[in-house]
């Protein structure tokens, strides 16, 4: 028997203004079949897939200014995969509010991970648009920060992983030099080299400055056998 919706808002801090989103966030497929005519929940999980990647993204983006497409592509990856939703969902107890069919909910069906990651991106979705994408992103942000704390660690950028070994000696100099800039304003290649006191220990090339230097400090951890 799935709990009273208004508990549900209590626990994500949000009231709906349209209630009708907030039922159809929680239907499953299994239940509409079960009571013809009413609308469930996968086109809102289809919206809110959208949302919540816009959400992460701009969060990495801003948090980690350093950290190179395929870090962060990865990090995110990791922030919204279905472990990790289904882990968000669990933390509002969102699997007591779903409305499932008999079978399905006598199956195991509010724990099952699926049934709680595609509720969750379903409710994300209600929320943006219920009261916007400032609303959503506040709901969505909390889970996010959390979990990007347990990984971060592993997708730390090679420049800070770097720096980091370097400041374990206090008499080394860790410097990166523009060596060569080639190309159109619009298509520039650069080449950087990092370099440990008077040593050059990585050397990479990129669209960018930052992007050349991020992989000159990955060569150079490479080196090191890192």
């Amino acid at each position: 028997m799935c709990k009273s919706f208004a508990s549900l808002e209590e626990n994500i801090g949000y009231t709906f203004k349209q209630k009708s989103l907030l039922r159809q966030a929680l239907t499953h497929s299994s239940y509409a079949n079960e009571n013809r005519n009413l609308p469930f929940n996968e086109r809102l999980e289809f919206l809110g897939d959208a949302v919540l990647s816009l959400i992460t993204a701009d969060l990495l983006y801003g948090k980690f200014p350093d950290m190179p497409e395929g870090q962060l592509t990865k990090l995110r990856s990791a922030l919204v995969c279905t472990a990790s939703l289904s882990g968000y969902a669990r933390q509002i107890s969102l699997g007591d509010f779903l409305l499932l069919g008999k079978g399905e909910d006598a199956n195991g069906g509010r724990r099952r991970n699926s049934n709680l990651e595609n509720a969750f991106e379903a409710l994300i979705a209600a929320i943006y648009l219920d009261g916007g994408f400032a609303s959503a992103r506040k709901f969505v942000i909390p889970f996010l920060e959390n979990s990007v704390e347990t990984h971060q660690i592993r997708f730390k950028d090679y420049k800070t992983k770097l720096q980091e070994i370097v400041q374990e000696s206090h008499e080394e100099t860790l410097n990166y030099v523009v060596v060569k800039e080639s190309g159109p304003d619009h298509d520039k290649r650069y080449e950087v080299e990092v370099h440990l006191n008077s040593n050059v220990i990585g050397k990479g090339t990129g669209k960018s400055k930052k992007q050349a230097e991020q992989e000159a400090a990955k060569q150079a951890l490479q080196l090191m056998g890192l």
